[in-house]
C-alpha cells in the first residue's frame, strides 16, 4: 500500500510511535523514526520495565516489511532536529511523504503534577511540558513541508489528546493539547494549496509498554542492577496509578486503560489515512480513532474490537462543528 513512500515517526522508540511505525512499515513504507539518545539511568528503566529501544524498533519495522531507520534526536534541540531533517532528506533525495508528530517528554511531569493546580507549579512546567509537544511538532512541521512542497503531496498528522478539549492531568498539558489541534487546524490552511493535509490525532486511552508495566501492572521484575539503575525514574512512572486517578475525575483510570486500545491501532488510522485518495476532504480536522474506526472499518487483531473512548461521549457533534469551522476546504478559499 506505501511501497516507495517515505514517513518520519517522531518519539518512536515504543508507545503509539512505534505502534504507528510498525503499521506503515507493515504496509511497505521506508520508516525514519527518532528518539533521544539513551542515558544509563533510562536504560536502567528500559531494561528494568522490558521495554525495546530505537535500533529494536528500526529492526522490527524492517521485518515486518518496511525499512526502519533509526535516528537519534533530542527533540528539545533545534539543530539537533535540523539535523535529522537533513539527514532524511540526503537519504531520500528531498523526499517525504508522511511526517507523525508524536514526540513527547513530558509523561513523568503530567503524571507527577495530575490534579495539581496551575498557580502551584512554577512556570518552567509549561516549557517543560510543551517545548517538545507543541514548539517541536511546529519545528517539525516546518522542515517537513518544505520537503512535501517539493512534490506537492504530503501527509502530516499530529497526535494530540481530548485533553485539548476537557480537562485532563493539568492545565498546562489542557493548553498544549488544545494549541496542537489549532496547529494542525491552522497548518492546513497553509498547505492547503500544496495538497498537503494535516490532521489532529487523538487516539483514546492506550495499553502502551509503560501503562501495562506501572498501570496495569502486568509483567515480571527486574534484578537488582537494574532496580538500582532505574529507580529514581521508576518511582516517578509508577506514580501514574495514583496521580491520573486524581485527575480523571469520576473516571476510573485503571478501567480505562484495561480496556484502552492497543498500542498500534493509531498506526492502523494513519496508514488508512495515508492511502485514502479522499485526504484533503479531511485536513484541518481533529479525528479519533473511535470515528475512524468507524469511517474505515478497522478493528484490533481480534478482528471484533474497535475502540470506543469513553471520554469523547456526548463530544461528537461538538468535534464535527469545530472541524466544519476549521475546515480550509473550497468553500473557506
Amino acid at each position: 500500500m506505501l511501497a516507495g513512500k517515505v514517513a518520519l515517526v517522531t518519539g518512536a522508540s515504543r508507545g503509539i510511535g512505534k505502534g504507528i511505525a510498525m503499521r506503515l512499515g507493515k504496509a511497505g513504507a521506508t520508516v525514519f523514526i527518532t528518539g533521544r539518545p539513551p542515558k544509563t539511568q533510562e536504560r536502567g528503566l528500559a531494561r528494568m520495565l522490558q521495554l525495546p529501544t530505537l535500533e529494536e524498533t528500526a529492526e522490527e519495522i524492517t521485518h515486518v516489511g518496511g525499512k526502519g531507520i533509526a535516528i537519534y534526536c533530542d527533540h528539545s534541540k533545534d539543530d539537533e532536529v535540523k539535523e535529522a531533517f537533513e539527514h532524511i532528506a540526503h537519504d531520500t533525495d528531498d523526499r517525504l511523504d508522511i511526517l507523525v508528530n508524536n514526540a513527547y517528554s513530558a509523561v513523568t511531569t503530567i503524571t507527577r503534577l495530575a490534579g495539581v493546580k496551575f498557580y502551584k507549579t512554577d512556570v518552567k512546567i509549561f516549557d517543560e511540558v510543551n517545548r517538545v509537544g507543541l514548539r517541536n511538532h511546529y519545528l517539525c512541521s516546518i522542515y517537513a513541508a518544505r520537503l512535501m512542497d517539493k512534490r506537492h503531496e504530503g501527509l502530516i498528522v499530529t497526535v494530540s489528546s481530548g485533553g485539548g478539549l476537557r480537562y485532563l492531568f493539568n492545565t498546562a498539558y489542557g493548553v498544549g493539547k488544545s494549541a496542537c489541534d489549532r496547529l494542525a487546524a491552522d497548518m492546513a490552511h497553509d498547505l492547503y494549496d500544496s495538497n498537503i493535509a494535516s490532521v489532529s490525532l487523538w487516539p483514546g486511552p492506550v495499553k502502551t509498554e509503560l501503562v501495562k508495566k506501572t498501570v496495569l501492572k502486568e509483567g515480571g521484575g527486574a534484578n537488582k542492577e537494574d532496580q538500582r539503575v532505574g529507580r529514581s525514574h521508576y518511582k516517578d512512572v509508577n506514580s501514574h496509578r495514583r496521580s491520573a486517578e486524581r485527575a480523571a475525575d469520576h473516571h476510573n483510570i485503571i478501567s480505562l486503560f484495561d480496556n484502552g486500545e492497543s498500542v498500534d491501532f493509531a498506526g492502523k488510522c494513519v496508514v488508512a489515512l495515508a492511502t485514502d485518495p479522499n485526504i484533503m476532504k479531511k485536513t484541518g480536522h481533529v479525528l479519533t480513532t473511535t470515528g475512524l474506526a468507524k469511517e474505515y472499518g478497522l478493528f484490533e487483531d481480534d478482528g471484533v474490537t474497535q475502540p470506543n473512548d469513553p471520554l469523547l461521549k456526548g463530544f461528537e457533534d461538538y468535534i464535527a462543528v469545530c472541524n466544519k469551522i476549521r475546515s480550509p476546504g473550497p468553500d473557506f478559499h
